[in-house]
């Protein structure tokens, strides 16, 4: 991203508000198989840690030179990823502390009128990785008492969500909610990404660009997070999808959750 692109986002302030985490990566080399099972072996030598989920949205923002304000859990999540350095696979996944509190309702009601402690706010990010932070209705409150809201969740979507201005998700959880969107009507606001094929709004596709993907971890933290960018810059989806899609293009190239 350039310098100039930098200057010109200092001058808009994102609230960010979801689920907080840690990615942490174990690398190792895994050249046999345990005699117990049929499992692979794995040496650690190296191990690296981010802020993941919506920390990892938040980063991003920073990263673009974004003022930008975070409202998350107090409880840390922690994702443990066991990766073969040769390959670059996972091998295993652990999860710890995976279902945390529900925001504090006094907390909630304070984001009003796009406004934050004061602070006049361009956009809001909602990073909902279903954990619990956020239920639909808070969701829904959200949406219902700002502009520029947008959403990216886990949830099956409903009535809750129809008043925000874009929904990020992708192609797997739009197949699972795709019938609900439909009854919904709010297919203008959905923006699906589609992996290595690009991603889709009102049936239209952006393609992206190949390149040799060495792990898609915390892509489509980075992609929302260039949407966002952009869009408050131009007010046009138009510009904002492909903007994204190059964020996410450069972090896709590099090992682990990496910012722009």
């Amino acid at each position: 991203m350039s310098n100039l692109k930098k200057e010109e986002f200092k001058n808009y302030k994102i609230l960010v508000v979801g689920d907080d985490g840690i990615d942490r990566f174990v690398y190792g080399t895994a050249v046999r198989l345990a005699p117990e099972a049929p499992v692979p072996v794995l040496n650690p030598v190296t191990e690296t840690t981010n802020k993941g989920m919506a920390g990892n949205v938040v980063e991003n923002l920073k990263s673009l030179g974004f003022n930008t304000y975070f409202i998350k859990n107090p409880e840390i999540i922690l994702k443990t990823r066991y990766v073969d350095d040769r390959s670059g696979q996972i091998l295993l996944r652990i999860d710890e502390n995976d279902k945390v509190k529900r925001i504090n309702p006094y907390i909630l009601e304070q984001i009003l009128d796009n406004k934050w402690e004061g602070n006049d706010i361009d956009a809001i990010v909602i990073s909902d990785y279903d954990k619990g932070f956020l239920e639909e209705e808070d969701i829904q409150f959200i949406c219902e008492n700002n502009k520029n809201v947008f959403i990216d969740t886990k949830k099956i979507l409903g009535k809750w969500c129809i008043n925000a201005s874009f929904i990020k998700i992708n192609h797997v959880e739009f197949k699972h909610t795709k019938y609900t969107i439909h009854e919904l009507d709010i297919e203008d606001k959905m923006i699906i990404t589609l992996s290595s094929k690009g991603c889709q709004h009102k049936g239209k596709i952006y393609p992206v660009d190949k390149v040799q993907i060495r792990d898609v971890s915390g892509a489509g933290d980075t992609f929302l997070s260039g949407l966002v960018a952009e869009y408050v810059l131009t007010n046009d989806i138009e510009k904002a999808i492909p903007f994204a899609q190059q964020c996410a293009t450069i972090v896709v190239q590099k090992p682990g959750v990496s910012t722009i």
